[in-house]
């Protein structure tokens, strides 16, 4: 039996306008600080400062042993503390190498519940402090603009505000424990294909109205203390170490004063990392293992030569590493007063296990066929490769080595011990090229025909690159999709089964959508368990038999198929092979099928629950640039629950072609049967304003605003318009 705890009662209310309390959490520069700085760097040698800006490890930095100051030690790890590395990417013996697997990014941010990310947060600093890590390599915060991104699983969503609230929490959450957080990548890295090279080309407008902003959150909110560069090029520059990025926008306008890292072999020029903002060059030379020389590295011995001969001045490293010191005392690695940390302990595994309840989405339920009921079943077919199939060691450099992990076969079997006779059948076999296996097919059927209900789980996998796992890599680093078909003939196996037995239940696990055209419209239920962490089967479990009534909204678009995408219809994707031109510009995801009026399978938003919401009483309030939104929301069913009412802007007239309507702000609400609450929403300037490329700057012109409240960006419960 896996170590077992009792399920988390309630649902946390977070109005997405407020900030979490405690405020940032490492003090800023004080004059004390900075002293100690400059005091450290007077003090080192040239040859001692440039140990400090590249690796002397796979995962470590330089040390200077006799100033005191230690190594730099980080951690892959935005779902949990990856497995150890050791210094040569051998594990060291008998290394603490186990820790709490966390819901992936995106279900997380499907629980659009920033009190969860800041528990998140909470439990990765605390393990990085248990474990010797300084720095966690996370979060992900990409924008999903296409659904075929191997990496969507770890980024958050395709809308810039939801991903800026989901962040801020995160990192407070990790940086409260006294580590630091590594918020990335930086920027526009949208997709695997290609990226070590791949030249993005993007209007101004739609960099910094969807690519940015949840950077600059991290940044001017949440006071991230590390950033990494991207792999990828924008407008002709690399990204680690991109003159605009990192000088003009990241420490120029938004005043970053911690330290940019570079992506593991993101960094390709000595003289354009010193000049345009690399303070920290990482990565691993693979071709001199097992024992790499760093010192070669482009901020190795190079830039000992550049500054000797006058090429380079010394205030250039100085610069770099008074960053690096500076985030040394933040983290209180100098005077060695951080917290010992947990490792993997009961308050760690009901973090995980919340958020994968609140994260899984229930997409179908017609005729309120879930949630089931144990009375009425006493045989229940369990069918689907991914229903036995642990999922924490992959995907890549996120990957975690769990101490244990309930799949939703076990999880099921737990939940329901002996009180149903439960048979379990693969359906399907992960193999290359993706076939059907028709004997697993027919097996599956007959089991089915057999059982009183059917849980069918399937979806994606989470491979971990191309190079291991070859054509069945897709949830993974280093490869994007092919298209939406589910692989190894899952829609003639789930086709079978529902002939078979028409009461089942499809879950699909992965990093986003898939093509349902083949079934979706004979199955009774459909639910997105994404990968739900450690816990994740016992939290599918709960919600399929009702102990927990589902609250999860996707955070991304769900398309009907791959060409209905806008990435695909008006965008380059994947490029030429050098350059991508984002021709969908600022129409991504929502922003797209809303505006060009494309139907999708699910919208964003979506997401059904076991009882009903009725919205009431919409107010409006404006008060010079700003607005306050007052409304009620009811639960009318007979169950208790959450609802996330999200507020949408939609301006009447502009002087640039705007979205339809974009996310300003959201509310998660716990109600219990009967019960009512007000829900109240402030919404600031930016909510009004765009982004006017031709004056370079944001404008709020003065007109109407209608102001959207739904349960999705297709759902709108409440309209009314203010004017500004």
């Amino acid at each position: 039996m896996h170590p077992r705890h009792a399920a988390i009662s309630s649902i946390s209310i977070f109005l997405s306008s407020m900030l979490l309390p405690g405020g940032p959490a490492q003090a800023q520069n004080t004059p004390d600080a900075e002293a100690q700085v400059s005091g450290l760097i007077k003090q080192l040698t040239l040859e001692e400062k440039v140990s400090l800006i590249h690796a002397n490890s796979a995962f470590t930095t330089g040390s200077v042993i006799r100033l005191g100051i230690p190594e730099l030690t980080m951690s892959d790890g935005p779902h949990g503390v990856r497995p150890e590395q050791g210094r040569y990417w051998v594990k060291p013996d008998q290394a603490a190498d186990s820790g709490t697997y966390l819901p992936t990014g995106i279900c997380l941010a499907a629980t659009w519940n920033p009190d969860l990310g800041y528990a998140f947060g909470s439990v990765l600093g605390s393990e990085a402090n248990y474990r010797g890590k300084d720095v966690i390599l996370g979060p992900g915060i990409n924008i999903i603009r296409t659904p075929l991104n191997g990496r969507n699983f770890e980024y958050e969503s395709e809308d810039p505000y939801l991903i800026s609230r989901m962040v801020v929490a995160y990192i407070r959450g990790v940086q409260d424990q006294g580590v630091s957080a590594c918020v990335k990548h930086f920027a526009a890295n949208n997709q695997e294909t290609a990226r070590g090279w791949i030249d993005v080309l993007i209007s101004e407008r739609a960099l910094r109205e969807i690519y940015l902003p949840g950077f600059k959150a991290a940044v001017t909110e949440a006071h991230v203390n590390t950033l990494m560069g991207a792999y990828n090029k924008l407008r002709g520059q690399w990204c680690t170490h991109n003159d605009y990025l990192m000088n003009k926008v990241l420490k120029g306008e938004w005043h970053f004063d911690g330290v940019v890292i570079s992506d593991w072999g993101s960094v390709h020029s000595t003289m354009e990392a010193l000049t345009n903002g690399t303070d920290l060059e990482m990565g691993t030379d693979l071709s001199m293992l097992p024992h790499p020389n760093y010192h070669k590295f482009f901020l190795g011995d190079t830039v000992l030569d550049l500054v000797r001969s006058g090429q380079v001045p010394e205030s250039v490293i100085d610069e770099k590493v008074r960053r690096i010191l500076r985030l040394m005392i933040r983290t209180h690695m100098l005077d060695h007063q951080r917290p010992k940390g947990q490792y993997n302990s009961k308050e760690h595994q009901h973090t995980a296990l919340h958020v994968a309840e609140e994260g899984i989405v229930l997409l179908k339920n017609q005729n309120k066929f879930l949630p089931l009921r144990e009375a009425s079943i006493k045989k229940l077919a369990v069918i689907g490769f991914n229903a036995a199939r642990p999922q924490a060691m992959g995907g890549g450099s996120s990957q975690v080595k769990a101490f244990f992990e309930i799949t939703p076969l076990q999880g099921l079997q737990d939940l329901l011990g002996n009180k149903i006779e439960i048979h379990y059948e693969p359906g399907y076999l992960i193999r290359r090229g993706g076939k059907a296996d028709s004997e697993s097919i027919r097996k599956a059927a007959e089991w089915a025909s057999k059982a009183d209900a059917v849980i069918l789980v399937g979806g994606w996998t989470h491979g971990y690159n191309y190079q291991v796992w070859g054509d069945n890599a897709y949830d993974a680093e280093s490869v994007d999709k092919k298209d939406l078909i589910l692989p190894f003939g899952q829609d003639e196996l789930i086709k079978s089964v529902l002939k078979a037995n028409p009461r089942t239940v499809v879950v699909l696990m992965g990093g986003g959508p898939a093509e349902l055209s083949a079934w979706i419209d004979q199955a009774p239920a459909v639910v997105q368990a994404w990968y739900p962490g450690m816990e994740g089967g016992e939290a599918l479990a709960k919600m399929l038999f009702g102990r927990v009534n589902p609250s999860g909204k996707l955070p991304i678009s769900w398309p009907k198929h791959l060409d209905d995408c806008g990435s695909q219809k008006l965008g380059e994707y994947p490029g030429n092979g050098k350059t991508e031109h984002y021709l969908d510009d600022i129409y991504v995801g929502y922003r797209y099928y809303d505006t060009y009026q494309v139907e999708p399978q699910f919208p964003f938003g979506f997401g059904l629950s076991y009882t009903d919401f009725a919205y009431s009483n919409l107010k409006l309030t404006a008060n010079g640039h700003r607005a306050t939104v007052t409304f009620n929301i009811q639960n009318t069913g007979k169950m208790a629950g959450a609802e996330t009412a999200q507020i949408y802007v939609h301006q009447e007239k502009s002087s640039l072609p705007r979205p339809e309507k974009e996310l300003k702000g959201f509310a998660k609400i716990w109600l219990e049967p009967g019960e009512k609450k007000q829900v109240t929403v402030q919404l600031d300037e930016t909510s009004f304003q765009y982004f006017d490329d031709k004056e370079g700057r944001w404008v709020l012109e003065p007109g109407f605003f209608d102001i959207l409240v739904g349960s999705s960006s297709r759902s709108i419960r409440l309209k009314d318009q203010l004017q500004l």
